[in-house]
């Protein structure tokens, strides 16, 4: 009997949790067409402190809390919570730690600036999603990342966890869109980022640390890219078509008509699938 396909989506942002969003659209809607098409799904995302966990049923999954990670030569214990999408049949998993996500804004605060810990953000959750996703025992067969703060798990698949059986031979989609290329991260990035078998040549985009070159790292340690938004920055798809790897063309996505995308998508999985 065939093995299931297996789809872990590590996702900035999922609607209904945070407001609605291109990347949280495809969070939401892609783990069901995926389910629906006989795949197996785990979804991971931030748990902001803007999200209710009374009105939806939040609860802390203990066998898979208590972890730490490293950020900044500093232990940042993670929380692992999850709830359930009822009309979509699926569970979402929510990274909480009280340093980086409590906080009742998203990307930015009050005064519409971004937060300067945005790199250690983006670092605690990859990890944190590929530790928790260790511990579930439970190995992809593809990853798609969507949204800037899962910018760094291709990196850390292929480099940090290259040699662990989970990991070893999943593929990485990651899906593009024009979030933040016109920002700039702390000087440190670069250094903060390194673990396991991370080398500073690893990580040289980042020695210039602005929202294009993390994207272009995202890029680098995929396998496919996805373009979810339509203006995404001739840099960044110029650097696309040098790395060789097959692209997906925009499609607009809706609530509307989720059909109009996932379906595409689905199919751009199928290159990545053993016969």
């Amino acid at each position: 009997m065939k093995a299931p396909v297996k789809i872990l989506y590590i996702s900035s942002e999922i609607t209904p949790y945070v407001p609605d969003s291109p990347s949280a659209t495809v969070g939401r809607f892609m783990p069901q067409a995926a389910q629906e098409n006989g795949m197996e799904i785990r979804s991971f995302m931030p748990k902001y402190g803007c999200i209710n966990e009374r009105r939806n049923q939040l609860h802390e999954v203990i066998r898979l809390s208590g972890m730490n990670i490293v950020v900044n030569e500093i232990d940042r214990p993670l929380v692992i919570k999850v709830a359930s999408i009822s009309q979509a049949r699926i569970q979402v998993y929510f990274i909480e730690n009280e340093d980086y996500f409590k906080r009742k804004f998203i990307f930015r605060d009050e005064r519409d600036q971004f937060f300067p810990d945005s790199d250690e953000r983006a670092i605690l959750f990859a990890r944190g999603v590929l530790e928790t996703v260790k511990k579930l025992r439970w190995q992809p067969t593809i990853v798609h990342c969507s949204g800037w703060l899962a910018s760094l798990a291709p990196l850390y698949i292929k480099k940090t966890f290259k040699a662990d059986p989970i990991f070893t031979d999943c593929k990485i989609i990651f899906s593009l869109y024009d979030e933040i290329a016109k920002e700039r991260f702390s000087s440190g990035f670069a250094k903060k980022v390194i673990a396991g078998n991370i080398k500073p040549s690893d990580v040289e985009l980042l020695n210039s640390p602005t929202g294009i070159n993390l994207a272009k790292l995202a890029v680098k340690y995929a396998d496919g890219v996805i373009y979810g938004s339509k203006n995404i920055s001739k840099e960044i798809s110029d650097y696309v078509s040098a790395q060789k790897i097959p692209s997906l063309a925009y499609s607009e996505i809706t609530e509307g008509n989720t059909a109009a995308y996932t379906n595409r998508y689905i199919k751009f999985y199928g290159k990545f699938l053993k016969d």
